[in-house]
């Protein structure tokens, strides 16, 4: 592969990795900034407030892809990815610089606020940005490749944002992290877009956005009219999105919350599981990209579905009684092999469900739509069950909805060998060449 397809690569997947490391650290760092913005007392109140802040930037999340979408098919890839920067620089920026509620007083919350709308616009806008750029960008024959590294960037920024706090833990004293320190994360959040930002504006268009000739005749382009006529494979998009990102939440976010809490391991032997696991997961996404491009798509995802419907409850299962570092990390490094079926080319599969005037909002919204439904709630559906005493039941949640993307797949034709420039807006209405479901 030429230097010039690893830029594209590389400034088409960076975004994620700030993105992401971003959401990471917001998560991480409430405990330590959760009493700054709230009146003094209830520590627990205080930051079950600071995560409702951090729940609006799931609710956003499908306005960005309605939003961001919509730029991507009427102003180009490169417009839409400039742009999810730009909001990601702002909303770091606004939480580093966020006043106090000594300060002043509600206004910091307010600050708070607005900078996770603009979090979870950009996010809700930089998955089918990245995800259509890398699948245009590609030659046909490594689209799966180009595309599995969007897994890699979103995985290296929650690796740097969990490596950064385990730094700043280990350096800075429990009264520095919560006094100040806290904000460090945000800056060196801000600058990284800052730099992605610069190498975006360099990045050239699309050769097949740039060669579509419909993009300034078609009015209704990149709008929900025009995705209406592709509803079917909208709803595709949800269905075949159910299962893998219930799947990826469980085996990521929610992992070291389990393994601590529910199969007893201490919480830094939870998070060093954690921590390799994904460096591995990350690691092995190009190949299971780059095998699809071999074997197609569909057998990939097939294997997925199947490894999640029939080992998540043994896995889960056998994850609670690990009680030590290397049964807990084998079995968590089987999980995320069986996921990156679905994570290393769910970007471009999506990608190439839609011709090129809807192609930026016929992934963002759908996946948005899907991911606040399942992904974003999969933490809060597991407490959900553990309160109530059935634990168990949710490994049956992501197995069935493993299970219910298992029959999509099943049904789907393969998508490996559509020609990106030939597909027209008529063709796709017609289901000519991008039809996946077997007639």
């Amino acid at each position: 592969m030429g230097r010039e397809q690893w830029k594209k690569i590389w400034v088409g997947s960076a975004g994620n990795m700030v993105e992401w490391f971003d959401w990471f650290v917001y998560a991480s760092f409430a405990v330590y900034f959760a009493d700054s913005f709230f009146p003094k007392g209830n520590e627990t109140a205080n930051l079950m407030n600071t995560m409702g802040v951090f729940a609006v930037g799931f609710f956003m999340r499908p306005v960005g892809g309605w939003l961001l979408g919509r730029v991507g098919d009427r102003k180009g890839r490169k417009a839409a990815l400039t742009l999810t920067v730009t909001l990601m620089s702002a909303s770091a920026v606004l939480i580093a610089v966020a006043p106090t509620y000594a300060v002043a007083g509600y206004g910091g919350v307010a600050v708070l606020l607005v900078a996770r709308m603009l979090q979870g616009l950009s996010v809700g806008g930089e998955y089918a940005a990245s995800a259509t750029y890398l699948t245009e960008a590609s030659a046909p024959g490594r689209r799966g490749f180009a595309s599995s590294f969007q897994y890699v960037s979103m995985t290296a920024g929650q690796l740097l944002g969990l490596g950064l706090q385990i730094i700043l833990q280990r350096t800075m004293s429990e009264d520095a992290l919560h006094s100040w320190a806290w904000r460090i994360p945000f800056i060196i959040g801000a600058l990284g877009a800052a730099i992605v930002f610069y190498l975006r504006r360099n990045m050239l268009e699309t050769e097949v956005y740039a060669e579509d000739d419909t993009a300034n005749a078609d009015p209704d382009r990149g709008t929900l009219k025009a995705l209406w006529a592709h509803k079917r494979e909208a709803f595709l998009v949800i269905a075949l999105t159910m299962g893998g990102t219930v799947a990826y939440y469980t085996y990521t976010t929610y992992l070291t919350k389990y393994l601590s809490n529910s199969a007893g391991l201490a919480k830094p032997t939870a998070s060093l599981v954690s921590f390799c696991a994904l460096f591995v997961f990350m690691c092995i996404q190009p190949l299971a990209g780059k095998l699809s491009d071999r074997i197609g798509r569909r057998p990939l995802l097939i294997t997925f579905a199947i490894g999640s419907t029939f080992l998540t409850v043994p896995i889960m299962t056998l994850l609670r009684h690990a009680g030590s570092f290397w049964p807990a990390l084998g079995l968590a490094l089987l999980a995320l092999v069986v996921v990156t079926g679905y994570t290393s080319i769910n970007a471009c599969v999506k990608a190439e469900l839609f011709p090129t005037g809807i192609r930026a909002l016929g992934v963002a919204l759908p996946y948005a739509i899907a991911n606040a439904l399942f992904g974003g709630t999969a933490e809060y559906v597991a407490l959900w069950f553990k309160k109530g005493g059935i634990e168990s039941g949710y490994y049956w949640y992501v197995a069935g909805c493993a299970a219910v993307s298992l029959v999509v797949y099943l049904t789907m034709r393969e998508t490996r060998t559509i020609d990106l420039h030939r597909v027209t807006k008529d063709e796709a209405a017609k289901g000519k060449d991008q039809r996946l479901l077997a007639s």
